[in-house]
């Protein structure tokens, strides 16, 4: 498991910092990379405007890309549809549970400011995306 959390925290970092992806396609791309399922480039483009709904500050880019993968994965995986919205459903109330809230707003660690620094959700996206890999690991063992 740290070799885990050190991957992500470093993939984490350079997606951030040096492709500048948002939250969402980085949860998407680092979930993508421990699971070894390829994300087309189409579902990539998907997810730039969901950090928290464009920048809404709504529903957290974390939580989006984390059941955006989900949805990929467990369809690989031959899942029903209802399996998968039951997961999803699942992942939403056990990150809310964890993390207090679902809403970007609430999830930043001081909200929303002009003059916020750039990228400063990582340690919770490092966080955020350790948990949906334990979640979805979970749900999938067999």
């Amino acid at each position: 498991m740290i070799l885990t959390k050190e991957y992500i925290a470093k993939r984490v970092h350079e997606l951030y910092w040096e492709k500048d992806i948002n939250c969402a396609g980085t949860a998407l791309i680092c979930l993508s990379e421990l699971f070894e399922i390829a994300v087309e480039p189409q579902t990539l483009w998907s997810a730039v405007g969901l950090h928290g709904a464009g920048g809404y500050r709504a529903q957290c880019g974390l939580v989006e890309g984390a059941l955006m993968f989900i949805g990929i994965y467990l369809h690989i995986l031959g899942k029903t549809d209802a399996e998968i919205i039951s997961a999803c459903y699942h992942f939403a109330s056990d990150f809310d549970n964890t993390f207090g809230s679902l809403r970007c707003l609430e999830l930043r660690p001081t909200g929303f400011s002009e003059n916020d620094p750039p990228h400063m959700c990582e340690n919770l996206s490092c966080n955020a995306i350790e948990f949906a890999y334990l979640y979805i690991r979970e749900i999938t063992k067999s």
